[in-house]
């Protein structure tokens, strides 16, 4: 099975191709015999809808493959800001649409807690802007908490031992931080492993926000200033 995954979440662009080819019907986390045959990573917030596409073609190109070799597609969902999180998923489920496969929808943070397994307490986090972060917090590979946005003094710490994400705000925590700081291909399919294997109707693509929005419509700034007086 030949998997797009995609993730605009954080300020990496993340695009890779990658073989799954399962060796057991395991639950997710476990050894599902994932290969990477191309990837890109843009770190560049400001570039999620100038870079993801031609990110994609790349890999594509790099793996011989064509669009119509696809078999199913997987997107980070977040949590993660309105702006980029949506790029991602939009150019996710044009793709589905245009070659008519299935495109899974998966917690951002889910796929960076599966690149650390092997650690028993971790708390992952990243980059929520307001002086704030995206969190949640994983035993065994399992979410425990979160996913929430708050102020890092806010965030319930558990029992984690180490964390991940966005490296400036992990370090607030002061425990170690490991190296990986966004959702990888890799990262991403492991968590939809579950549902490729079965060959499940994806669920629909909801993003998780976690908080509205800064833009607002024009209704709901008439509605503000009808408040304000």
């Amino acid at each position: 099975m030949l998997v797009l995954a995609v993730d605009t979440s954080t300020p990496a662009v993340t695009a890779g191709v990658v073989r799954f080819a399962p060796r057991s019907t395991a639950a997710e986390g476990s050894d599902a015999g994932i290969e990477t045959l191309a990837q890109r990573i843009v770190v560049d917030a400001r570039l999620h809808a100038e870079v993801l596409t031609p990110n994609i073609v790349e890999c594509l190109e790099q793996s011989a493959l064509a669009p119509s070799d696809l078999d199913a597609v997987v997107v980070g969902v977040g949590p993660g800001p309105f702006t980029g999180l949506r790029v991602g998923m939009a150019t996710a489920a044009a793709f589905g649409d245009a070659l008519g496969i299935p495109v899974h929808g998966v917690c951002s943070l889910d796929a960076i807690a599966a690149e650390l397994l092997s650690e028993p307490e971790l708390l992952v986090v990243t980059d929520a802007r307001r002086r704030e972060v995206y969190w949640a917090r994983y035993r065994n590979g399992v979410r425990v908490a979160g996913p929430q946005v708050c102020g890092p003094e806010s965030v319930d710490r558990g029992g984690a031992t180490v964390a991940a994400g966005s490296p400036a705000h992990a370090a607030l925590f002061e425990m170690p931080v490991r190296e990986v700081t966004s959702p990888t291909p890799h990262g991403l399919v492991l968590v939809a492993a579950t549902a490729l294997i079965s060959g499940a109707t994806p669920q629909p693509l909801v993003p998780m926000y976690l908080r509205r929005p800064d833009a607002k419509t024009i209704a709901e700034r008439e509605a503000a200033k009808q408040v304000g007086r």
